[in-house]
């Protein structure tokens, strides 16, 4: 079988590396610009191990609705919503407020891959 370059975990990676500081978009919106919009929770297993690679702002990953669903994987309960915080992001009850105000569209913001 040919190579066909990255894997869809590292591909998944890259594609974080992107979001701006101050902004966040969702597990969904990762997989479907990366052309599998069924494997958002691919994504999260990605974004869950994403501490293994140095430089992955796994924190700006949320659910589709802003919720901090991956807040566990962060070493303790507040980390995420903590880093999010420093960004400039308002996080109540582990959910952005203003969520679209944060939100970052791969798929509107980058050319398709």
């Amino acid at each position: 079988m040919p190579d066909d370059g990255p894997g869809f975990f590292e591909r998944v990676y890259e594609l974080t590396k992107l979001i701006p500081y101050g902004r966040v978009t969702s597990y969904g919106a990762i997989a479907r610009y990366l052309g599998s919009g069924r494997s958002a929770r691919m994504v999260g297993y990605a974004m869950n191990n994403s501490h293994l690679y140095p430089g992955i702002p796994a924190h700006r990953v949320v659910n589709r609705k802003g919720m901090l669903s991956g807040k566990q994987h962060f070493g303790g309960r507040d980390i995420m919503a903590q880093l999010l915080t420093n960004e400039g992001i308002i996080v109540e009850n582990d959910c952005i407020v203003d969520f679209d105000k944060y939100f970052w569209d791969p798929g509107r913001e980058l050319k398709p891959e």
